[in-house]
């Protein structure tokens, strides 16, 4: 198999003489699909800081597409090509929906050296715009202020904006709470649609269909420990994740 697009190796997270995450290993591929659970206070949002550069690690090493991100500040990993949604949107209030894209799609212009802002490169920010909005199911509020939008409509936002910076890696935090079975089933469906486009996902849900039903691989966090890594059955049939996480 090709090396990880995303190796963590060993990371740990202490706050004071709390261990928010013991020895955490992670692998992740290109285009893979892979889904992180365990029950809140787990360890899951630190490890997700950790790799997005929100939070510093105690110990360990984290790479992805070969570079060691341990000296990278959280816009320098985006430029790499991680990026993730969070569990209670934020966008740009005031602005209109497809503004709240051109701007993710100008910093990844920029990333790709094409450094001008003439007006052919910011028509094309434009136009990917619209196809991203077209992609989620968001073309017909495209001019709508970003504010006014229905819970649903600002995940299926949020999850816009990331693949606006052309990720490489996508990490969806909570995309799917509070929503309804046909609104998770939208979400899912955008969410598939990337493997398609080669850009991994990293799934953190506590909504089991949808986990089961979208990922490859699932690992599980239990009081900072990673406790089980594999194939979706295997993982929720093993006795201690039944006894530690599903609470049977």
């Amino acid at each position: 198999m090709s090396e990880p697009l995303l190796w963590a190796a060993s990371v740990t997270k202490r706050f004071g003489g709390f261990v928010a995450l013991d020895q955490v290993n992670l692998t992740i591929h290109a285009g893979e699909r892979v889904g992180l659970i365990g029950p809140n206070g787990s360890g899951k949002s630190t490890l997700v800081n950790c790799i997005t550069g929100t939070t510093r690690p105690s110990g360990g090493t984290i790479h992805f597409a070969g570079h060691s991100l341990a000296a990278l500040a959280p816009h320098r990993r985006i430029r790499l090509g991680i990026a993730r949604t969070f569990q209670i949107p934020r966008p740009f209030a005031s602005l209109s929906v497809v503004d709240n894209l051109r701007i993710p799609l100008h910093y990844a212009r920029h990333r790709s050296a094409r450094l001008t802002d003439d007006a052919a490169g910011l028509a094309d920010d434009a136009g990917a715009a619209m196809a991203i909005l077209e992609r989620v199911g968001l073309a017909g509020k495209a001019h709508a202020r970003s504010g006014s939008l229905t819970q649903v409509d600002m995940r299926k936002l949020e999850l816009a904006r990331a693949m606006a910076a052309r990720p490489r890696l996508l990490i969806s935090d909570e995309s799917m709470a509070g929503l309804s079975t046909s609104e998770v089933d939208d979400i899912l469906a955008i969410l598939s649609e990337m493997k398609a486009q080669g850009i991994a996902v990293l799934l953190i849900e506590h909504v089991m269909r949808a986990v089961m039903r979208f990922s490859e691989r699932i690992a599980v966090l239990v009081v900072g420990r990673k406790i089980a890594d594999g194939a979706p059955v295997d993982v929720l049939a093993d006795p201690y994740v039944e006894r530690s996480y599903l609470g049977q």
